[in-house]
């Protein structure tokens, strides 16, 4: 049987356990990569390469980064390898509806969800900030709207009580390479169906906003602990105690009932405990603006004339 001519396009670390996937498959040539242009980083602002081109360039491929997939030129350059498929993890790109018409079999994505729940840019820490207990991986046909497309294969995986967003998408990217590989297999053998997404049961998961940062005090605790987890190891939880501005990178939930006014202080153990609309958030890591990650115990021991405590 004839392997599969596949483009690949991804840019992140998630969409680099797929394009691994694809590489060890006997099934799949993998013709060439597209990933977004190197962008400047760092103090330096030196030109850094995504951890797809990266990958792609150690295994010879051609790595294509045109700035906008809508161009003519770009859709006739993509046409011009006349693939089976295309496969989609994290690009960074709404693709228009030439682009996933132009292989032979269509457009295939890798989302960190199971749909139709969590549609859209921030699966996995919605997932957790809203404390559910399972989420995974969807192989969906792509279509012009968003995540919206039709289902061919879908894998979970449980959340657990301690999963950061960065414990949660390492499990999410290792799961995206196996679930491919076998809708691709589905796929070859003829028998993948693809099932309609419910449309009422859709949930969106927005970007990550600078107010979804923020943590605000009369909230519940347990709520404030997921927030903390969901944000780590990026962009982190933030927080104003007295008048220093700080990263919160670890926290747990008291639930023991308190009576003081959300926002107040006190010193317990390695860390520090803050009251809350429901309970009290025990600080454990933090960082205030400008300076290095510390324990919640030295942050009060350094800023307790700041901070109120």
């Amino acid at each position: 049987m004839p392997r599969l001519k596949v483009l690949f396009a991804g840019t992140p670390d998630f969409a680099v356990h797929a394009l691994e996937a694809l590489l060890a498959s006997a099934e799949v040539c993998v013709q060439a990569v597209y990933t977004q242009p190197d962008k400047p980083a760092g103090r330096g602002q030196l030109l850094r390469q995504s951890a797809v081109k990266v990958l792609a360039e150690s295994h010879g491929l051609p790595v294509l980064q045109p700035g906008s997939l809508r161009e003519s030129s770009a859709i006739a350059e993509l046409a011009a390898f006349q693939s089976d498929l295309l496969i989609v993890a994290a690009y960074g790109q709404i693709l228009p509806a030439q682009v996933l018409a132009a292989p032979r079999l269509g457009s295939l994505n890798v989302h960190a969800s199971l749909l139709p729940r969590w549609r859209g840019a921030a699966p996995i820490q919605r997932a957790i900030m809203t404390g559910d207990a399972i989420t995974g991986i969807t192989i969906m046909r792509m279509v012009e709207r968003l995540d919206a497309g039709p289902m061919l294969l879908q894998r979970a995986c449980a959340i657990a009580a301690d999963d950061t967003g960065g414990s949660l998408h390492e499990r999410l990217a290792r799961l995206g390479g196996v679930a491919l590989v076998q809708a691709l297999a589905q796929l070859l053998a003829g028998h993948a169906a693809e099932t309609a997404q419910i449309e009422t049961h859709v949930t969106y998961a927005k970007k990550i906003e600078r107010s979804d940062r923020e943590l605000v005090w009369a909230r519940p605790a347990s709520e404030l602990a997921r927030q903390v987890r969901a944000l780590h190891p990026l962009p982190l939880a933030t927080a104003t105690l007295g008048d220093i501005r700080l990263n919160v990178l670890a926290a747990r939930c008291c639930a023991a009932a308190t009576t003081a006014a959300p926002g107040t202080l006190t010193p317990h153990g390695e860390g520090l405990r803050v009251a809350t609309g429901d309970g009290s958030l025990e600080l454990l890591a933090v960082q205030p603006a400008g300076k290095n990650v510390m324990s919640a115990r030295e942050f009060h021991n350094g800023y307790r004339h700041r901070i109120g405590a």
